[in-house]
């Protein structure tokens, strides 16, 4: 093999470490950026979903105690009938809110990480 083939095979190899490296750094600061509006909507989540929680859970109680007593004198049925229907009206009630609740937490991907993505994975598979 000649001198300037294997500068020539030296070259390709530095240009295409320096593209991996390129595209790896790209990554990385996107994976960053991500990172930190993720955490800032997580914890501001967390917060507002705690203060909620904590009123409604006031809020919950004294609607039972309402509906509870609204019941017995509507449907003149005794005290154990009235907290099984509550029961099973506030099971039906949390299991909506459940799989609500967790449709509304899957998290979505940023553009610029998804682009990124599609480009790697496009150029390791040398597709156009």
């Amino acid at each position: 093999m000649a001198n300037s083939e294997r500068k020539k095979g030296i070259g390709a190899a530095a240009r295409v470490t320096a593209l991996a490296s390129s595209v790896m750094d790209l990554h990385v600061r996107i994976a960053l950026q991500e990172m930190d509006r993720e955490k800032r909507r997580l914890i501001s989540g967390v917060i507002f979903l705690a203060t909620g929680g904590v009123l409604m859970l006031f809020a919950l109680v004294g609607s039972e105690l309402i509906l509870g007593y609204w019941l017995r004198d509507l449907l003149e049925i005794d005290n154990k009938s009235t907290i099984l229907i509550l029961v099973f009206l506030n099971l039906v009630l949390a299991g909506m809110s459940l799989r609500i609740g967790g449709y509304l937490a899957k998290g979505p991907y940023l553009p610029e990480t998804l682009e990124g993505i599609a480009k790697t994975t496009k150029a390791v598979l040398g597709k156009n």
